[in-house]
């Protein structure tokens, strides 16, 4: 058995998170001591790996409390499973596009700054005025 102290340095999950993850049903709520301390099992040490996990890949709660919720029943077919992935796939792809171009349209601004002064700054006037960028950003 785990406490909420022990939970947190494996996982390298915060306290507060830990306990917020109890509230919104990410995790089962721990058994409790005579002294009413949480008290957690392997599992939910397993559980709060994979939520950590997921959250580092992007994943939302919700997606990640379907995936739980999924992952219950080891019979079921995953095409549920996947579907969730692909849809984050696709919205990580659709992000990494825009950071694409907004790292483009931002290296043409930067790349056009003469160096002078703050009142004849490219910079300045591109970010003030949208209408001097190339691309729809």
């Amino acid at each position: 058995m785990f406490s909420i102290g022990d939970l947190s340095r494996r996982t390298g999950v915060k306290v507060p998170t830990i306990r917020y993850y109890e509230e919104t049903g990410l995790i089962d709520p721990p058994e409790r001591s005579a002294g009413n301390q949480r008290r957690y099992g392997r599992d939910a040490l397993e559980r709060l790996a994979f939520v950590r996990h997921a959250r580092e890949l992007g994943l939302s709660i919700e997606a990640i409390r379907e995936l739980v919720i999924l992952g219950q029943d080891p019979d079921r077919p995953c095409a549920e499973i996947d579907r969730i992935a692909v849809e984050h796939l696709k919205e990580i792809r659709g992000k990494i596009a825009r950071l694409k171009r907004l790292e483009k349209e931002l290296a043409r601004i930067v790349a056009s700054c003469r160096h002078g002064r703050v009142d004849d700054c490219q910079v300045i006037r591109s970010l003030a005025d949208h209408s001097l960028c190339e691309t729809e950003h």
